[in-house]
């Protein structure tokens, strides 16, 4: 492994750099990034581990203003952001020596499996994709939420979202919310075992905290509606049990991608996949549906 960086809209990213064992001279090459508010170092070094011994190059990244990336203001999550530094991750990864520019493969999860969509659908030379856990559709998140927490519950959201958002106008501080809460608390994501979940594999550059302003735009997002451009293969991990991303809206997503999508279900919560049996589970899927579609 080795830390590297490269340059998103003139702020420097950084990234880990990951060669695949015992590869051939041109490999491909997993690009990597986390979910809403998720740090390289929190639950995704154990997938990279199966990539690198079955031969992959990896590249692992944080957004702007996340992890030991630079940038600010700090934990604001964009899903406009979030995508543009996909797009400079995919460029470096593409001048890596040894990689293959054609074999580049994206993985995402929760958040990051939606941006995935977005960004391959705009990229015609990515190889494939690995959407775990993934985040289609933000309309329906919002229609979860309602249905798990009313109205109120989302009225209390978009409170904080404005509040934040008009300290930004006029120049104060954020104002931040708890990423993983306690059902019925302002935390973004409050299912039951939330906290519980995440907390075990939260790494050192982990914070449970984003900018609130976030939840105003939730609903904006929709990788759903890129879904039917794709022109590589996808696989569609849902959780079928999944209190954050609906899985409902992950399997429209595939249907819409139609023959280029492979879907696999696994009875797991949104936060089960990053360690133990389910996350060996879905590697392994990982592993077998890249060995069938890269040439």
């Amino acid at each position: 492994m080795r830390s590297i960086t490269f340059t998103s809209h003139g702020t420097s990213c950084a990234a880990w750099h990951f060669s695949g064992i015992g590869a051939a001279p041109e490999r491909p090459c997993v690009v990597m990034a986390h979910g809403f508010g998720g740090t390289r170092d929190t639950g995704l070094l154990g997938y990279a581990g199966d990539f690198v011994a079955a031969g992959f190059d990896v590249l692992v990244f944080d957004y702007r203003g996340f992890g030991d990336s630079e940038g600010t203001p700090r934990q604001h999550v964009s899903y406009r952001r979030q995508r543009e530094d996909y797009h400079a991750a995919i460029a470096a990864a593409r001048r890596l020596p040894g990689v293959d520019p054609d074999r580049i493969v994206l993985w995402g999860t929760s958040y990051s499996g939606g941006h995935a969509v977005v960004v391959a659908a705009q990229d015609r030379r990515i190889a494939a994709i690995v959407a775990i856990t993934p985040a289609m559709d933000g309309l329906a998140t919002l229609a979860h939420v309602v249905h798990r927490s009313g109205f109120r519950g989302l009225a209390r959201a978009a409170g904080h979202g404005l509040r934040d958002l008009s300290r930004a106008l006029i120049g104060r501080s954020p104002h931040h919310v708890p990423i993983v809460g306690p059902p019925g608390s302002a935390a973004m994501m409050s299912s039951p075992g939330a906290v519980e979940a995440v907390l075990p594999v939260a790494g050192p550059t982990w914070r449970n905290e984003v900018c609130a302003r976030a939840a105003l735009e939730v609903g904006l997002n929709r990788p759903i509606t890129f879904a039917g451009q794709l022109r590589c293969p996808i696989l569609v991990q849902v959780g079928t049990d999944d209190s954050v991303a609906p899985p409902a809206a992950a399997r429209r997503a595939a249907a819409k991608a139609g023959r280029r999508a492979q879907i696999r279900e696994y009875p797991v919560d949104h936060f089960d996949i990053y360690q133990g049996p389910w996350q060996r589970r879905a590697a392994a899927d990982q592993l077998d549906f890249l060995a069938g579609v890269l040439h």
